[in-house]
Formats: structure tokens, C-alpha cells, sequence
């Protein structure tokens, strides 16, 4: 039995930002459908794709939305599978054929997430030693190690299963925007499975951020995912970890600290923003100090009209206290 021809069964989204080389290299490595989904690249990026891969749908985006660029794509896609890629990433040749047909004979199989080789040298990912070692094992009906979680450029999805789940949205954006996906996939009875044989490769691209920002990002993915989907143990426990971090830590939570690093890019060469003064609307007069005045002196008890007693005289000298009303 011939394998399922990868053009009708499987579609490839990329999402790119300012990648125009890397874009334009890799696109012709994919096999099937393709759609490239820009989230607002300033590099012309857009216009160098239809040039170069007329072939290729391009959906650019108004502004950057990050991982949700993925579930647009998987939106517009008309195949049953949908393959993720980045800019910098492909599948090796016959990968989607296979990961199709491990699709069709495992129903309740929602995700599959193939090994990762790196680099021109293609350098195992140590990730993949982690997926396979898995501590779920391989469930009945399962292809391989059950997981939890996965990478976006090593994942294959069943169209269906992505967008009952609502895909990616825009709280956790971009990176580690995968564990809620994942979670989500398993609450609804979906299986996510490691399958090795298929493979994909990944050339990081030189134009990245900081190490330091993306573990940062990764940081903060990992809290929100916690408040959205975990119990509060859960919650606790990453945001110790998160405050253990340190600066990055800190930086995720609650914003950058005073003397971070400021950001790479053109962000960088604008500086930021003045705080805003507030003051009130009608300035209000200085305090006028006046000298301190004596207080007026009290003035003696009068005699009331029920006291039948004639007043005191000199002579007698004054009536007793208790003769007087106050």
C-alpha cells in the first residue's frame, strides 16, 4: 500500500516575523501545501514570498500576534493534518506522508511531535531524549510515549482536534505558548504521542533574541499557563520558581527591574517614554500662619433665679458651693 500522497492530507504553516532570508531559503523544502502566516514584518518579507514561492499562501497580519499567526493558518488550511513549521525549520523528505498515515490508524491521536535534528550538523535535539523517556510511557492505542507537552516547530497536528481546543491564543504568546495547548489537547481525550521516525530539522537563525529575554518569556508562559489551567499548588510552585529565577524571574512576573538590560532591536535606539507628572488641577494656596491668640477668659457663674437667698455681701463673704447652681 502506497503511502498517502502528503499534498492532499497534510498543510505546512509557517509563522514568520523579519526572517526574509531564512523564509525565502526553506520555503522550497517543504512537501504539500504551504501557508505563511506574517505577523507584521517590517523587512519585506511578504513581497520577497510571492516573488520567490508564488506557489505559497501568504496571510500578513496588521500587527505581530505571535503564536496565535499559527491557529490563523490552521484556520485557512483545507487538509485534515496541519504540519507547524518557523522560518528557520522544515520536515525531511517523506516525514508528512508518515506522520499521515500514523494519523489515519490511530484515531484519538491529536498531536504527534517528531524528533528534531539541529544544525547543519544535524545534532540530535536534547529534547528528544526527554520526550522519549517520557515517564506516561506508550498507553494502549498509543504510536509511542504519551506526552504533555511538545515543541511548535517539531509538532503535527490533526486539523480537527487543534481548533476544538481553541489553538494557540494571545495570553501566552510566544515562546512556551505549547503547554497549554497541550494540556487542553489531553483534558479533551486527545492522545499526544513522541513518534521519532519523523523528523524534522531545524537551522536556528542568527537574527534571535537574547538568551537571557527568551528565558525570561519562557518564565512568563510558564505562570500564565499555570493560572489558566493548574490548580493553585501548581500556581504557587511556579511562581517560587519564578521568583528563585531571579532578575528573569522578577522581569516575567512583574515587569523589568530597576537596571535591567534594556531591549535589543530598533526598541532600543528610541528612548522610553517620559512618566507622566501628575499634579492637581486647581493648585491650591500656601498655608497663611497667624499668631497664636488667648483664648477669651470665662466669665463667673451667674446666680440663677430660683436661688431665693439674697447675694453674698462682703462682709459675709461668699454663700456656700452648694448653694449655687453652674
Amino acid at each position: 500500500m502506497d503511502a498517502p500522497d502528503p499534498q492532499h492530507r497534510v498543510t505546512v504553516v509557517v509563522a514568520t516575523r523579519n526572517r526574509r532570508e531564512e523564509l525565502v531559503e526553506h520555503l522550497g523544502r517543504h512537501e504539500g501545501p504551504v501557508i505563511v502566516v506574517d505577523n507584521a514584518s517590517t523587512d519585506g518579507s511578504v513581497e520577497a514570498v510571492r516573488a520567490a514561492h508564488p506557489h505559497v499562501q501568504v496571510v500578513p497580519l496588521p500587527r505581530n500576534v505571535g503564536a496565535v499567526a499559527r491557529t490563523v493558518g490552521v484556520r485557512l488550511a483545507r487538509t485534515p493534518y496541519v504540519a507547524f513549521a518557523d522560518d528557520d525549520s522544515w520536515w525531511a523528505p517523506g516525514a508528512l506522508a508518515r506522520a499521515s498515515a500514523v494519523f489515519d490508524a490511530h484515531p484519538r491521536l491529536g498531536l504527534l511531535a517528531g524528533s528534531i535534528a539541529v544544525g547543519p550538523e544535524e545534532r540530535p535535539d536534547p529534547l528528544n531524549a526527554v520526550l522519549a523517556a517520557s515517564p506516561l510511557g506508550i498507553p494502549p492505542g498509543c504510536p509511542g510515549p504519551a506526552l504533555l507537552g511538545f515543541v511548535g516547530c517539531g509538532a503535527i497536528v490533526r486539523r480537527s482536534a487543534f481548533l476544538e481546543v481553541g489553538g494557540f491564543d494571545d495570553v501566552v504568546r510566544f515562546p512556551g505558548e505549547e503547554e497549554r495547548v497541550a494540556l487542553d489537547l489531553f483534558d479533551a481525550g486527545w492522545r499526544l504521542a513522541y513518534v521519532p521516525e519523523i523528523r524534522a530539522h531545524h537551522h536556528p537563525s542568527p537574527h534571535r533574541e537574547t538568551s537571557d529575554r527568551r528565558r525570561t518569556e519562557l518564565v512568563r508562559s510558564r505562570v500564565l499557563t499555570a493560572l489558566m489551567r493548574r490548580p493553585w499548588r501548581a500556581v504557587g510552585r511556579e511562581l517560587r520558581d519564578a521568583l528563585r529565577a531571579g532578575r528573569r524571574g522578577a522581569a516575567a512576573c512583574w515587569g523589568p527591574c530597576p537596571g535591567s538590560r534594556p531591549p535589543c532591536g530598533p526598541a532600543a535606539a528610541s528612548p522610553p517614554p517620559p512618566r507622566p507628572r501628575w499634579r492637581c488641577c486647581t493648585p491650591r494656596p500656601p498655608p497663611t500662619r497667624t499668631a497664636p491668640t488667648r483664648p477669651p477668659p470665662i466669665p463667673p457663674p451667674r446666680r440663677t433665679a430660683r436661688d431665693p437667698r439674697p447675694p453674698p455681701t462682703p462682709a459675709t463673704g461668699p454663700a456656700p458651693t452648694s448653694a449655687w447652681r453652674w
